[in-house]
């Protein structure tokens, strides 16, 4: 897809669209992605594409998808697409294989709805510890009752719960959520331990220094009251919190899971719960397992669902799609590396999606100087089994190149970003 040069705004200005009603008007010429929703997607998100966007209602002609939870797993991808924004966090809705298969690059908002999962989980700890719930039914079933205040305070002690402040929080994943459900609990006065064996430097620097960080999982079994769990559910965390796991923990813990429902064998929590090890599960997936079951405190998925959440998963995915299609930069993708090399000031700029395997950038280099064209910049990176290149060029790229570098064995597709 070809297209001529332009710049993208800063990430921190506000959108000419929200100024004074139009569009944003780009640099650029002769271009025009076509975007297509397959779910509502937040209008504060959408309003920050510019005039060389539309919303198609056809996914098959579009260059970019905005998911949330739609399925994509049976989708036929269409030969046109280039990006999949998911506006939040997981990915399990989108077949990430096989989109990496057809160089197609899926994106995701690692923490921006980071903020309205922490206070529900904050919020879940203060049901968990206070029975809030059964003490708002019994209100509900007395409200007839002409002496309910009287009644209330024969009645209010079966619901008086404890202080969550001074007992002992374990968070098993410190990434954006989790490190904000720590520092969060910090200041509450919690005793906070935390486990990641990924812990990432970026990760490190915004954990308050009174979190603990523990190497063995089994220690935040054996010493918290409260556990909650943090980590993207992948085959190696499924049922992290399993029958063995919870015959480790102190009797009356609170379990909590605002991430994924398998990230728990909920047989084996419900298991606890009849035995009394544990006092509460509470959880954000309502499933069969464990809607209306006792010691079960089941939210409706509300953990992302706020207002600001769903904007602020919105502007980023916008962006994110927007810097790969205009510049062929790559942030937060959940199928192949990272990679900017800002806007391109140079005639052109090639994006190559391929096998990571030796010799391949040996056999790019060749293509572009058998038809005379001069590399001036250059980077690559890799992920796994795929890497990604991009080369700019001192000469406009055509479809020739284009049809030569995918004839090189082990390349998915390569792309005129410019």
């Amino acid at each position: 897809m070809a297209g001529m040069n332009f710049q993208t705004r800063p990430a921190d200005e506000e959108p000419e669209s929200k100024r004074d009603g139009k569009k944003k008007e780009s640099n650029k010429e002769n271009t025009m992605y076509k975007i297509n929703c397959l779910n509502p997607i937040s209008k504060i998100g959408l309003d920050s594409l510019t005039s060389d966007y539309v919303l198609t209602d056809k996914a098959e002609e579009a260059e970019g998808i905005l998911v949330r939870s739609a399925a994509m797993h049976d989708m036929e991808l269409p030969d046109k697409l280039l990006a999949v924004a998911r506006a939040g966090a997981g990915t399990n809705n989108i077949p990430l294989d096989k989109c990496a298969e057809k160089g197609i690059v899926v994106f995701n908002t690692p923490g921006a709805n980071a903020n309205g999962v922490k206070e529900l989980v904050l919020a879940g700890m203060l049901l968990a510890s206070r029975d809030i719930v059964g003490g708002i039914e019994w209100v509900k079933g007395s409200a007839s009752d002409e002496n309910i205040a009287k009644a209330a305070e024969k009645e209010k002690k079966k619901f008086a719960g404890t202080e969550i402040e001074g007992k002992k929080l374990g968070v098993i994943g410190l990434g954006a959520i989790g490190a904000k459900v720590a520092n969060a609990a910090v200041s509450l006065g919690m005793e906070v331990y935390g486990y990641d064996p990924y812990l990432s430097v970026t990760a490190a620097w915004s954990l308050s220094s009174a979190v603990k960080h523990v190497i063995n999982v089994e220690d935040i079994y054996t010493q918290c009251d409260f556990i909650t769990i943090h980590v993207p559910l992948l085959d190696s965390t499924k049922n992290t919190i399993d029958e063995k796991a919870v015959s480790q923990m102190k009797d009356g813990v609170v379990i909590l899971n605002f991430a994924r429902d398998l990230l728990a064998d909920e047989k084996a929590v419900l298991e606890g719960i009849k035995s009394g090890k544990v006092s509460r599960y509470v959880s954000d997936f309502p499933n069969p397992v464990t809607a209306g079951q006792p010691g079960c405190i089941v939210i409706p998925h509300l953990g992302a669902s706020t207002e600001e959440a769903e904007d602020n998963c919105a502007k980023m995915a916008v962006q994110e799609l927007m810097d790969y299609l205009e510049n062929g930069n790559i942030k937060n993708s959940v199928n192949y590396p990272a990679c900017d090399m800002g806007v391109c000031t140079k005639a052109g700029r090639v994006a190559i999606f391929h096998k990571n395997i030796a010799n391949m950038i040996t056999k790019f280099t060749a293509e572009f100087g058998e038809k005379g064209i001069n590399i001036s910049d250059m980077m690559n990176k890799s992920r796994g089994e795929v890497a990604y290149t991009m080369m700019d060029v001192e000469a406009a790229p055509t479809a020739d190149i284009i049809e030569a570098l995918e004839k090189i064995d082990g390349v998915f597709r390569a792309r005129i970003v410019k």
